[in-house]
Order: C-alpha cells, then sequence, then structure tokens
C-alpha cells in the first residue's frame, strides 16, 4: 500500500487537520488519479481548493457546500461528484468531518458520465441520483471500516463497479492530451491537432467531454496550477522551468489567482490545506501522471 500523508505538524492524530494520499490499484491508474483521505477535527472547514480533476467525495456527514468559479452554489451531500473545474472553488464544511475521496482521470470520468461527461464542468451532483439507494450502502461501509487498508480495498472494488456503467473511453486520446499538457510549459493547441492527428473541431470536442474545457483553456488551466504548485513547495518558476510561461507578473498573478485561488505571494505561505494538498501529491512523484504530482 503506497501511502503519502500530510499533516500541519506533530503526530497525526494529534493536528486538527490530515490528509493522506494514496495510489490506485494498478488496473485503474488509467481511471483514478488517487484516493485520499481527510481528518477535519476543526470547527470550520474552508479553503480554496485549486482548479481540478472530476473528484468523487463520501463524507461521514453533509454539513457544507461547494461555491464554483461562476458563484453557483451546491450544498454538499455524503456522495458528491464534482465535475471538472475551470477555476479555484471554495470548499466548506462543518467539523469534526471525515472524507473519503478520490480524482478521475479523464478517462475515468468519461467512463463514469458517458455522454453527460461534459455537462457538469464547474457542477456538483449527489451521487444517489446516479447509483440510487445502493451508494448509502457504500457510505457506510466506508465510514465504518476498521482501518485504511480496508477503506482502501472498498474504495477500488467500488470504483471498478461503477466503471461498468458505461463503454470505456478511449485511452490513447487521454494518453495524447496528458503529455502534450507536461512536455511544455506552455502548451499550444496546435501542436495537439497535430499529435492526434484531427481537426480542430473535433480535438475540442474530445477535449470538452473528457476534460470539459476546450483545448485552449484546458493548456491555461494546468499551466497556472503547476506554477501554482511550484510556489507552494517554495520552489521558483525557473526550477520547473515556468518562467517564461506568462507574459509578466501581472498575467502570472491572474492566472494563479482565477485557477489555484491565491496569489503568488498568498502561495508562499500557504494555508494547510494548500500545504498538505501540495506535499501529499509531490510525495507521488514518479507513480502517478505527472498531472497528477506535479499540479
Amino acid at each position: 500500500m503506497s501511502e503519502a500523508s500530510s499533516s500541519p505538524a506533530g503526530a497525526d492524530g494529534d493536528t486538527p487537520f490530515e490528509l493522506q494520499y494514496f495510489l490506485p490499484d494498478p488496473d485503474l491508474a488509467e481511471m483514478v488519479s488517487s484516493f485520499y483521505f481527510v481528518r477535519i477535527d476543526m470547527p470550520l472547514f474552508d479553503e480554496s481548493e485549486r482548479a481540478d480533476r472530476p473528484q468523487f467525495r463520501i463524507m461521514s456527514h453533509a454539513e457544507g457546500e461547494y461555491i464554483f468559479p461562476d458563484g453557483h452554489c451546491f450544498p454538499a451531500k455524503r456522495a458528491t461528484i464534482i465535475g471538472p473545474t475551470s477555476g479555484s472553488v471554495r470548499a466548506r464544511g462543518n467539523g469534526p468531518l471525515r472524507i473519503y475521496g478520490f480524482g478521475m482521470m479523464p478517462a475515468g470520468w468519461a467512463t463514469l458520465m458517458g455522454e453527460h461527461a461534459d455537462k457538469l464542468t464547474d457542477r456538483a451532483m449527489d451521487a444517489a441520483d446516479l447509483f440510487g439507494d445502493w451508494i448509502d450502502e457504500v457510505i457506510e461501509a466506508l465510514v465504518n471500516a476498521e482501518d485504511t487498508a480496508a477503506r482502501l480495498v472498498i474504495g477500488n472494488n467500488f470504483v471498478r463497479e461503477i466503471l461498468k456503467k458505461n463503454e470505456a473511453a478511449p485511452v490513447w486520446f487521454t494518453r495524447t492530451v496528458d503529455q502534450w499538457l507536461t512536455e511544455s510549459p506552455s502548451p499550444q493547441v496546435h501542436d495537439l491537432v497535430e499529435a492526434t492527428g484531427m481537426s480542430i473541431r473535433s480535438v475540442e470536442r474530445m477535449t470538452k467531454h473528457y476534460y470539459g474545457l476546450s483545448p485552449r483553456m484546458l493548456a491555461r488551466k494546468y499551466r497556472a496550477v503547476r506554477a501554482a504548485s511550484a510556489l507552494a513547495r517554495g520552489q521558483t518558476l525557473d526550477d520547473v522551468q515556468l518562467g517564461d510561461a506568462f507574459y509578466d507578473q501581472s498575467h502570472l498573478i491572474r492566472e494563479m489567482k482565477r485557477f489555484a485561488g491565491a496569489t503568488p505571494g498568498q502561495l508562499a505561505r500557504p494555508s494547510q490545506y494548500t500545504e498538505a494538498t501540495t506535499r501529499g501529491r509531490q510525495q507521488l512523484a514518479g507513480k502517478v501522471s505527472p498531472l497528477v504530482s506535479d499540479t
């Protein structure tokens, strides 16, 4: 069981916040970015989450909300499916709280949602609306599992079950897009079109379906969150070869504020949540896609 654990300071059980990341089973690596378990022992959790991949989250109790870039507010459910996001999302929850979740890679997202994959960008839904009362059994199993190892078994088996719902997505396309997003600090759309051998219209249609965004917006999103993660880790943009990815400092600040929910100055003094998220993902480097570990 590969684990990356982050907490603000001190011994795990004595801190008000703890976040752990875990690798999915090998057969799910194209579908799931990572599993994560969160312990919140504070009266209120209120953080800006960076623009991210779709998420599936199960909570010990549903007392919170997600506020999306356009101001849309969705009350958290005990099992919530959050679509891909085009900007930072404000997440609020009343503690003490336990969250058991996983991020979905584009192929997993499209396989789960089928023809509706591109309709949930910057939106969320109650998982019970998709799976019915069966999801209640999964929630209780996760919340009452005796330990982390048992929860990971439940989580991996749950993903296998829900991905039977629709036809599997073509991973050749998502692999091509992921490579395009990681091989340059500022990806250019014409390079993606050339790599796929498809028309620009077809590429735009497929990236919106699998990633929830147009190629241009997708490139902006990952350029900004990669830079934000580097700064939160104490690196400079030159350290990760992003120094020329932005026109000037104003451009950098605007893009980070939109996609990461923080300015470079704020990222130099990251919150407990940002610090834990950044450190945990970084510890998965070499074991998951760079789109996961570097953002």
